[in-house]
């Protein structure tokens, strides 16, 4: 038995903010003209409405799916309506569904996590058919009124995040699906990017409701992490890049794409580059490149996840 993804639905909300736009918009510092795109690739990213939620971005992505007969909802995101209940149930009142449901979170990487998870339990014949849907929307912690350059930088991660939806159904089957799947992380370099409100440790200060972080070093953490994770999934499983029709990698910046390519020799023609018009996607960015990008049944497609804590994910398929 393996867990095969049947289907792949995005959501990207209308409206949108160029990195020019975004530019005008801060107030208090204001940032070199172009800097944004200059470092980052981004022209543009998309921006929910007010009224829309995360369950919502997740809900509208999933209709695009056959999800009626879903015997388990994972709603895996960054993002969440609230600290209580888990957002899963909120989608799935939504979408009229009565599974179980529960949340997946861990950043970046939570969408490869909850098909890791969904995987497992169809594996175990615990689920037969697992939607796992996400919806980002960065957007409400980005700091518009900076007060000087080192607070802008401080924030530059945030003005690069864009709002979307994501859904992917997973099926048992009996021949074909998920054939390989690691892990890896690196706990210690989890204070490098934060959205420190909401929880325990920071329950009610606004001040704390704002995504912060050192680019520099997270790009230090995830060099010092390494590239074993994913050359091992080639290694064990004898094939290279070029046997997939598409590799799909979490992006956040395009230097930094390009970096991770000539790294793992990864050829330009398998990559979805979605960061331009798109913007750093988070969690949603993986199912986004496997809507974007061409693949037919039977190809194989690989999904190469870097997530904020910091962790690293590879998750092999034939689709």
């Amino acid at each position: 038995m393996k867990a095969r993804i049947t289907g792949v639905a995005t959501y990207l909300p209308p409206r949108t903010m160029t990195s020019a736009e975004v530019e005008r918009r801060i107030e208090g510092y204001v940032p070199h003209r172009g800097v944004i795109e200059r470092m980052t690739g981004i022209r543009s990213r998309h921006v929910a409405e007010d009224d829309q939620q995360a369950s919502d971005l997740a809900v509208e992505a999933a209709r695009r799916l056959d999800h009626a007969d879903a015997d388990l909802l994972i709603f895996a995101s960054a993002s969440q309506d609230m600290v209580e209940p888990a957002t899963a149930h909120i989608v799935a009142a939504k979408l009229g569904l009565s599974c179980p449901v529960f949340d997946v979170k861990n950043a970046c990487n939570s969408v490869l996590n909850g098909i890791q998870v969904a995987e497992a339990l169809i594996l175990t014949g615990a689920h037969r058919r697992v939607l796992v849907c996400s919806g980002e929307v960065p957007s409400r912690a980005v700091r518009w009124r900076v007060r000087d350059h080192a607070q802008f930088a401080e924030s530059f991660a945030g003005y690069t995040l864009s709002d979307t939806g994501g859904a992917v159904m997973l099926s048992a089957d009996e021949k074909s699906g998920i054939f390989y799947r690691d892990f890896a992380a690196d706990s210690t370099a989890w204070a490098i990017g934060t959205l420190p409100g909401g929880g325990t440790a920071h329950p009610r200060d606004p001040e704390h409701s704002y995504f912060r972080g050192d680019g520099r070093r997270l790009k230090e953490a995830f060099e010092l992490a390494g590239p074993d994770v994913f050359l091992n999934a080639l290694k064990h499983t004898g094939l290279s890049w070029e046997d997939f029709a598409l590799v799909a990698v979490h992006q956040v910046a395009l230097p930094y794409l390009d970096h991770l390519a000539a790294t793992l020799g990864i050829p330009a023609d398998r990559l979805v580059v979605s960061l331009p018009e798109h913007g750093n996607c988070a969690s949603t960015t993986l199912p986004l490149q496997l809507a974007l990008g061409s693949w037919r049944p039977g190809d194989l497609v690989a999904l190469l996840g870097l997530g904020g804590g910091i962790s690293t994910g590879v998750m092999l398929a034939e689709m």
